[in-house]
C-alpha cells in the first residue's frame, strides 16, 4: 500500500487530465479529443487511455476511506 502512496500525486494528474478530456468530448458532442489531437492514432494513445484507467484505480482506497466504507474502520460514530 505504501508503494501506492508513491504514485497517488501523479494518478491525480492523470485522473484530472483524463477527466478534463471528457470534459471537452462532452462539450463538443463527441468532435474533439484532445489526447487524439495530441497523440494521434495508435499504441500510444491506448497506453494514455490505460494509464488514466489505472490512475482512477490508485484512487480507489482513497476514495472508500474517505466515504469511511473500507479500512476496516466502523462506521459507527463511537466506534462501535
Amino acid at each position: 500500500m505504501e508503494m501506492l502512496k508513491r504514485f497517488e500525486a501523479v494518478a491525480l494528474l492523470l485522473i484530472v487530465l483524463g477527466a478534463l478530456n471528457w470534459g471537452v468530448v462532452g462539450v463538443t458532442d463527441g468532435e474533439t479529443n484532445v489526447l487524439f489531437e495530441i497523440f494521434g492514432d495508435g499504441t500510444l494513445l491506448n497506453v494514455i487511455y490505460v494509464l488514466v484507467g489505472v490512475a482512477g484505480l490508485i484512487y480507489v482506497p482513497r476514495l472508500l476511506e474517505a466515504m469511511h466504507l473500507g479500512g476496516g474502520h466502523s462506521a459507527h460514530p463511537r466506534g462501535t
